[in-house]
């Protein structure tokens, strides 16, 4: 009786097994690279989502936020920043807390979720020349910055890039 019990109970537990594996498997799974912290996808919201929070911030503000998004642009001398799409032509520009982390250079046009700190500043010329000279940028195009910009940014201590 007792090796009844047993064997029905071992059955039991495989056929449960079996089900979640089937189930699992049905929708594939996200596989990420990571960088910074350990962070998961789970409650990330979308870029859409992101710039109507950015919008609603002062300078000054700062909120404590996970998105999804493209790369548009990446540090092509060591990774150290990132520029991330958001909805109607609009960019996020990302830096990594601590310079404890960088990205790999051809990163561009891959997704990714950030998790970090959201915030407005106004960069100043300087700052924009620095980053464009950074990004690749032509001298003629580095000439032309001549004003301070209002800048969405952000400041990542996780990130997680699709594989």
């Amino acid at each position: 009786m007792k090796k009844l019990i047993v064997l029905a109970f071992t059955l039991a537990i495989f056929v449960g097994c079996n089900k979640k594996a089937e189930k699992h498997s049905a929708t594939p799974e996200i596989v990420y690279s990571s960088f910074g912290d350990s962070i998961s996808d789970e409650g990330a919201v979308t870029k859409e989502e992101m710039l109507k929070k950015f919008d609603a911030l002062k300078e000054g503000d700062t909120l404590n936020v996970k998105f999804k998004s493209k790369i548009n642009d990446v540090c092509q001398k060591k990774g150290c920043w990132m520029k991330l799409d958001l909805a109607n032509e609009k960019e996020a520009f990302v830096k990594f807390k601590d310079y404890a982390f960088f990205m790999p250079l051809n990163s561009k046009n891959e997704e990714v979720v950030v998790n970090g700190k959201a915030y407005v500043s106004v960069e100043s010329i300087e700052e924009l020349k620095h980053y464009a000279k950074d990004g690749g940028a032509s001298q003629a195009a580095i000439d032309s910055i001549v004003a301070p910009k209002t800048t969405y940014s952000f400041m990542a201590d996780g990130v997680l890039m699709q594989k």
